[in-house]
């Protein structure tokens, strides 16, 4: 039996029937029986109905450090629960099976339902992610709220393409977020690969929420050809220096070809070298490099003595070299990791995995 239509609460009306989605920054005005840009957010009789409530299309338990996140609750794993439709239009998704589909297609997944799967797999957390949460916003408050009272942390993994509305709503129960601002935020980038309109939402959003307590870590898609720019990489890194702190987790990644955008080819290992040094260059202490594993600049460095605080391969911890309060294992600075792994990873301070 399919679930009855539930009803939106990021909406104001409009004249004339139509109303106005304040989910995220396209801010749709939709006529009676249109739906929005992100297909999944309906106006039936003049209310806004969220028609993918309930109904999870992708549910996976991952590692935390795929979301990526290095500096929250190392080690964990996470529930991950994802829905169809997306407020962007990236040419290269490589979730457009779920991400472009127009018909609500998944399985019932209600939140209490969510979190007790969560917690019967050993999860410490649930995420949002494979497409966009924001335009589900309404379903994964609840499924935060379920959460939180099964003892889980939250995160999205979100393009910050948001509203001072959905921070409002969903800050309070948000414990982190990965924000990825494709091409380093370029506005021409934005506009003719993702079909935004330019980075300034983003920027707010990541602001806002940080703001709130959440935990931000930056992503940083890095597309050759099209979206590796010095300058860029170098403005949003002085952003997130300026406006986030110079301990703000940054990740630059590495392209695959995919979807609409196969003929592209990987981005070479040496751009993404070149912009770390761009991005440290700005100050930020913690930077790192994705889909790149094995790579030296997977690891958390000590920036103040340089030692290797943890080593990592792709998803995996390898060794954690910091004490029981998180301090480097060689001069005792803090690193801003919150958490550490599980007793079952590292029996002890320095001890390799």
């Amino acid at each position: 039996m399919p679930l009855p239509p539930h009803e939106a609460t990021l909406v104001e009306p409009l004249e004339g029937g139509k109303v106005r989605c304040t989910a995220c920054a396209r801010y749709c005005a939709i006529p009676e029986g249109s739906h929005g840009f992100c297909f999944v957010r309906k106006n039936v009789g003049g209310r806004l109905v969220l028609l993918s409530y309930g109904i999870a299309s992708a549910v996976q338990v991952d590692p935390v450090e795929k979301k990526p996140l290095a500096h929250y609750r190392p080690g964990t794993r996470v529930f991950s629960i994802g829905t169809v439709g997306c407020n962007w239009r990236c040419l290269y998704c490589q979730n457009a099976e779920i991400s472009q589909e127009r018909e609500i297609v998944g399985r019932e997944l209600l939140p209490e339902t969510a979190a007790r799967q969560a917690v019967r797999l050993g999860c410490a957390g649930m995420t949002f992610t494979y497409n966009e949460p924001t335009i589900f916003a309404e379903y994964a408050l609840d499924l935060m709220r379920a959460a939180r009272r099964a003892g889980l942390f939250t995160n999205f993994v979100s393009n910050g393409y948001m509203t001072p509305e959905a921070v409002g709503l969903l800050g309070p129960d948000l414990d982190a977020i990965s924000i990825d601002f494709k091409g380093s935020g370029e506005p021409g980038f934005l506009r003719k690969y993702v079909s935004a309109k330019g980075p300034e939402p983003i920027l707010e959003t990541s602001v806002a929420l940080k703001e709130r307590g959440v935990h931000v870590e930056i992503t940083d898609l890095i597309v050759p050809q099209v979206g590796e720019s010095v300058e860029a990489t170098r403005r949003l890194a002085r952003f997130v220096g300026d406006r986030l702190g110079p301990e703000t987790p940054f990740h630059l990644l590495r392209f695959h070809p995919d979807y609409h955008m196969m003929e592209f080819p990987e981005t070479p290992v040496r751009t993404l070298e070149k912009l770390h040094a761009v991005v440290r260059g700005e100050g930020l202490e913690y930077v790192y490099l994705g889909n790149v594993w094995g790579h030296p600049l997977e690891h958390t460095y000590c920036p103040k003595c340089g030692a290797v605080a943890v080593e990592r391969f792709g998803f995996t911890l390898r060794s954690w070299n910091l004490d029981e309060r998180n301090r480097c294992g060689q001069c005792g600075h803090r690193i801003p990791i919150v958490g550490r792994p599980p007793a079952e990873y590292v029996p002890s301070f320095a001890t390799p995995l």
